[in-house]
Formats: C-alpha cells, sequence, structure tokens
C-alpha cells in the first residue's frame, strides 16, 4: 500500500532537509574546530584556510556535474551516491593523522557534498508549486539551518570535552535516517539518456578554481614574486576562461549560459555572490577569533551566534511565505542591509572583551537580515527557471554561493592584514558589510517581483 500524496510530500520535504542538513552541519562544525585542528596538526592560518576551501574547491566545481548527473540518472540516486559517499569521507576525516592527509578527505568530501543539496532542493522545486512551493523552501531553509544551531554546540562541545576528530562523526546519524527514507519519497524519476556529462568542463572549472585558490592562499607565504604562485594563477584564470568557452559550446554544459538571460536568475546570483561571499568570510573570522583573540572556549564561540540561527530557524518558513505572495524583490534588499549594520557593530569589540555588549547585539540584527534574506533569495532563483532545469538551476546558484565563499576565504590574509588579530577581525567585519550592500543594492536594481496569476511572467 502506497502513502498518500500529502504523506509523501512530508517524506520528500524531510529527506531534502536531512540531506541538505549533514553538507551544512558539517560546515558549521569545521568552523569551530579550526584552532584544535591547527593546534594538532599545525600549519596556522594557512592549514585553516586549506581545511575549508579544500573542500569548496571540489564542491564548488563538481556541484554544477551533480545538476547533469541529476538528470541523467535521477535525484534520487545521485543523493544516495552522495549521502555514501560523505559518511565514508567523515570517518577519512576523524582518523586523519596529518594536516595534509585531512585537507585531501576534507576535497574528497567536497565531491560527495556536491551531490546533496542541489539534488535535494530539485526534488522540492520539482514537487511543489505556487505559494506550497514558496512554503516548502522556507520551511526547508530554516530546518536545515538547524544544522548551524547543532553544528556549533555539539562542535564545540566535542572539541573542549572529548575531540575535534569525533565532531566529524556527527552527521552519521541523519546519513543513515535519510537512506532509509529515501523509498518512502515514492517518486517517478525522470531521466534525460540523451544529455551527458561534462567531465572536460569539471575538469577545467576544478583546475581554474584551485589555481586562484592556491595562488590566494599561498601568496602570503611565498610572495607575489614567487613563480609559483604566477603560474598557478595563470593556470586557474586561463582554465576557467577554457571552462566558460566550453559552456558555450558543449552539448550537454554544466551551466547552461542561456539561463543567464533570465533576469532574476542572474540578478539573483549576482547577489548571491556578495551575500555568501560576506557570509562564509564572517562565519570563519568571529569563530576563529573568539578562541584565538577572545579567548573562548569552543562550546562558548560555538553558543555566540546562537540566537542568530534562532532567528532564522523562527523566521524563515514565515518569510518564504510572505515573499511567496509580495514577492522577493523588498525582502532580498532588506534583509543584507540589516546583516550590513550588524556586521559594523562587530566594529565595537576591543581588547576588554564583552560578549553581551560587543558581540550580542550583531548577532541578534545579522540573525534577523539573515532570516529575510535566504527562503526569498533562493524562492526567486530558483522560481525563475521552468521546474524541468531546476536540477541545474539549483546547481548553479549553489556553486555560486560556495565559490564565492571559497575565493573570500582564500584571500583571508589579504582582508585581514595576514594576521587574525583585532585589527584584522575589524578589517573583515567592514570588507562583510560591503559584501552585503553591495548584495542589497544588486538585488534592488536587478530582482523583479513575479506578475500577478493571469499576466505574462518576464521571468518564466
Amino acid at each position: 500500500m502506497t502513502d498518500p500524496p500529502a504523506v509523501r510530500e512530508r517524506v520528500v520535504l524531510l529527506v531534502a532537509i536531512l540531506a541538505s542538513f549533514v553538507a551544512f552541519l558539517d560546515g558549521t562544525v569545521v568552523t569551530v574546530a579550526l584552532p584544535a585542528i591547527a593546534d594538532e596538526l599545525g600549519g596556522g592560518l594557512a592549514t585553516q584556510q586549506w581545511v575549508v576551501d579544500a573542500y569548496l574547491i571540489t564542491l564548488g566545481a563538481l556541484i554544477l556535474v551533480a545538476g547533469s548527473l541529476s538528470d541523467v540518472y535521477g535525484r534520487t540516486v545521485v543523493l544516495v551516491w552522495g549521502l555514501i559517499g560523505f559518511g565514508v569521507t567523515s570517518v577519512a576525516i576523524a582518523a586523519a593523522p596529518t594536516a595534509e592527509f585531512l585537507i585531501v578527505a576534507r576535497a574528497l568530501q567536497g565531491v560527495a557534498g556536491a551531490l546533496l543539496v542541489p539534488s535535494s532542493l530539485a526534488l522540492l522545486t520539482a514537487t511543489f508549486r505556487g505559494p506550497a512551493q514558496a512554503r516548502a523552501i522556507g520551511t526547508w531553509t530554516g530546518a536545515t539551518t538547524a544544522a548551524m544551531l547543532v553544528g556549533p554546540l555539539l562542535g564545540g562541545v566535542f572539541v573542549d570535552l572529548l575531540s575535534w576528530r569525533l565532531a566529524f562523526l556527527i552527521n552519521v546519524v541523519p546519513i543513515a535516517v535519510t537512506l532509509a527514507l529515501l523509498p518512502r519519497m515514492g517518486l517517478t524519476e525522470k531521466r534525460d539518456p540523451s544529455r551527458s556529462v561534462d567531465w572536460p568542463g569539471a575538469v577545467m572549472c576544478a583546475l581554474g578554481l584551485g589555481g586562484v585558490v592556491f595562488a590566494l592562499i599561498e601568496q602570503p607565504n611565498l610572495g607575489w614574486s614567487s613563480p609559483l604562485i604566477w603560474a598557478t594563477l595563470v593556470l586557474g584564470i586561463l582554465s576557467f576562461a577554457g571552462f566558460l568557452l566550453r559552456q558555450r559550446t558543449a552539448r550537454s554544459p554544466m551551466m547552461p549560459l542561456g539561463l543567464f538571460r533570465v533576469r532574476n536568475f542572474w540578478a539573483g546570483n549576482i547577489a548571491t555572490a556578495f551575500i555568501y561571499g560576506a557570509l562564509s568570510l564572517n562565519g570563519f573570522v568571529v569563530g576563529v577569533y573568539l578562541q584565538q583573540g577572545a579567548g573562548l572556549s569552543a562550546t562558548l564561540a560555538g553558543l555566540a551566534t546562537l540566537p542568530s540561527t534562532v532567528l532564522l530557524i523562527l523566521l524563515s518558513s514565515r518569510v518564504g511565505a510572505l515573499a511567496g505572495r509580495l514577492g522577493p524583490r523588498v525582502f532580498m534588499t532588506v534583509g543584507p542591509l540589516l546583516m550590513a549594520g550588524g556586521a559594523l557593530l562587530l566594529l565595537t569589540v576591543s581588547e576588554e572583551f564583552d560578549y553581551w555588549w560587543q558581540v550580542l547585539p550583531s548577532v541578534l540584527i545579522f540573525g534577523l537580515g539573515l532570516a529575510v534574506t535566504v527562503s526569498p533569495l533562493t524562492s526567486a532563483i530558483l522560481g525563475a527557471i521552468d521546474t524541468s532545469r531546476s536540477g541545474i538551476a539549483s546547481a548553479v546558484n549553489n556553486a555560486v554561493s560556495r565559490v564565492s565563499g571559497l575565493l573570500v576565504i582564500a584571500a583571508l590574509a589579504t582582508i585581514v592584514g595576514g594576521t587574525l588579530d583585532l585589527d584584522g577581525f575589524h578589517r573583515a567585519a567592514v570588507v562583510t558589510a560591503a559584501f552585503l550592500a553591495l548584495g542589497g543594492a544588486m538585488s534592488w536594481l536587478g530582482i523583479r517581483n513575479p506578475a500577478p496569476p493571469g499576466q505574462p511572467s518576464e521571468i518564466r
């Protein structure tokens, strides 16, 4: 006996939430664990940057391939691959004997992570329609960001009381539950065997991102006069240019450039680049500085951003439903500007550290702005594209968000002036606010609300 449609829809939503939860959980655990990882395995700031960026390089390069894989093999199959791969690499990370081994394991985990988020979001856009889709994405956003709550708390407790290694095994339970739920979705997969996977494009994209990131991270150590820095930078730029050229000529491109002719899609992705670059910078800098600069334990550093996460969880679904009725433009403008104001409040942090007056006000305003922004942003971008292309559209948007974070973290030493001391922390806060303000301005100038029912819609 099959489950009724309403039950299957709830199962689809739960699977989408859990599959994405795994990737989000890992990201928040990493931020809290970075100081402990550097203390045990060595390497300082560069090791911390590589632990984050090794994951993001493969994630950013292959998340587009994942969109094509979903179209060719089906979203459920790709989800299974991603879940199993993420579980195996999590165990490898927990057992890492050296920084180099850990970085390689993180890169492999990025491959698995690339299969999770786009496929889970595509499940929602293919299952739900109209206002129900906006509500589902809002629920997905709020529920998956519970990882931002659970990750820092559990990660901090594990780091302080047990080991940072065990913190990477937290996601084993949600992976097992998700695998058990997959057969109950009852979805009929729409596969397109005529499509192919653009592996040459994926290689060029990975080389492009890897070359640029290597140059940005290692430049403070080797200097701009180093031939290795210039060689990898040029290789990265040329490889990425080749990737874009191939997307114009490939039979089944990873990133169909025609998607960017849709206004809300290109404008939303530019806004995404600024906003998610800022989020990555803020998350990294706050998580590390509160431990290494302000002297908080890993657990307290994880608790520090808790109010922001609570606001996001409580408000995302409501904001998503409201944006579904009123349109996303105002939300995508006001939200980033609120976050920019919250980031600037971090300039009050001083040598005489006081969380309650110097950090908490920033966290509250930042969380409110984040709740106002995230769900409307996702809905605006994915809602602009026909559901038959939801997999690749979701993959492109996720790639943009990950690559923006990747490049910002790679340039961290330049942003903070070489050292994440108090002055560097303040510089990062200003850059974060600037990125967010640009994201809000881009949303106001570029995003258009969908036309009312019965009228021609510009964004379809």
